[in-house]
């Protein structure tokens, strides 16, 4: 029974953390066609802002100090930083790049290729066994997300190879965000995992892009209320939440159902700014919610740590 709660408690972490990922996405998609938010800009503010706040979460609960303590190890410091810049900051650079060189579609489709290439990479090291529903589960993902994001038009793909490398590089770095956590997790609170990774990458984008190079006196009270959403909603609750769930969850079933993230992009997208939908759409939702049934029901499915 307690094993069953914590299950349920990791499928509802990432399932509102890919929720509020896909309206955080389609709220800056917002910013950057009609205010014209500098991309870059808006990266480095999130991080920095979000890291911030869950940092100071942890801070008033207690055992406090634990946040300084993941600095005092020569090890675990030095996993922090390399999750903070080649977890965090990539997973959020390499999936804007995509978008900046091509299109949104093929830069979320692109990376969730993650939960293929966690398979991949775990059943490589002999850390699980690839089974009749891992294939299921991956065809309905990959098909839907496809069908969601070009309503079966393959024309919709045609994109520069920049775009294609980065979007490639943006899978590699949600894997790899997704696997490299375990351990931190295992030691620390996942406040202060992902309140120090996004610290990191925004103090390392900031001396690229400053957080205080903006056009402020343009900004609107609308504008500031799209930039609170993305940074408490889109960011650091969608982020605190994934992280939460491999606690509970294996990690391939948190990257495929980390495929809610674009079913709920373009339904935010159809229902707030009056985007078409599809036929081909329609059944790309099917197949991701019939995968994330799938995953639900799966009762041989154990937490992450085990």
């Amino acid at each position: 029974m307690l094993r069953s709660h914590k299950r349920s408690r990791g499928l509802v972490l990432v399932i509102t953390g890919a929720i509020f990922w896909g309206i955080g996405g389609t709220v800056s998609q917002k910013l950057f066609q009609e205010y014209a938010i500098d991309v870059n800009w808006l990266v480095t503010v999130r991080l920095l802002l979000a890291g911030v706040l869950l940092l100071a979460i942890q801070f008033f609960r207690q055992e406090n100090f634990r946040i300084i303590r993941i600095w005092k190890n020569k090890h675990t410091a030095k996993q922090m930083v390399i999750f903070g810049l080649f977890g965090m900051l990539a997973v959020q650079y390499t999936y804007m790049a995509s978008i900046n060189f091509g299109n949104a579609a093929v830069a979320t489709l692109l990376q969730y290729l993650a939960p293929l290439m966690i398979i991949v990479y775990l059943l490589f090291r002999k850390q699980t066994t690839f089974e009749k529903q891992d294939g299921m589960t991956v065809t309905l993902a990959l098909l839907g997300t496809f069908l969601l994001l070009t309503n079966g038009s393959i024309s919709e793909l045609s994109v520069p190879g920049i775009s294609i490398f980065w979007g490639i590089l943006s899978g590699a770095a949600l894997a790899f965000y997704t696997l490299y956590a375990i351990p931190l997790l295992r030691e620390f609170d996942s406040l202060i995992v992902v309140g120090w990774a996004m610290v990191i990458g925004g103090i390392f984008l900031g001396f690229i892009h400053p957080p205080w190079q903006a056009e402020f006196s343009t900004f609107t009270a609308e504008i500031y209320i799209y930039l609170i959403f993305v940074v408490l909603f889109g960011t650091m609750l969608a982020f605190w939440f994934y992280i939460e769930s491999l606690q509970y969850l294996l990690p391939k079933e948190t990257s495929l159902i980390g495929n809610l993230e674009p079913l709920s992009a373009v339904l935010t997208m159809v229902i707030w700014l009056k985007e078409p939908f599809g036929l081909f759409q329609w059944l790309g939702m099917a197949c991701i919610i019939g995968m994330t049934l799938l995953l639900a029901f799966n009762k041989k499915a154990a937490p992450a740590e085990d």
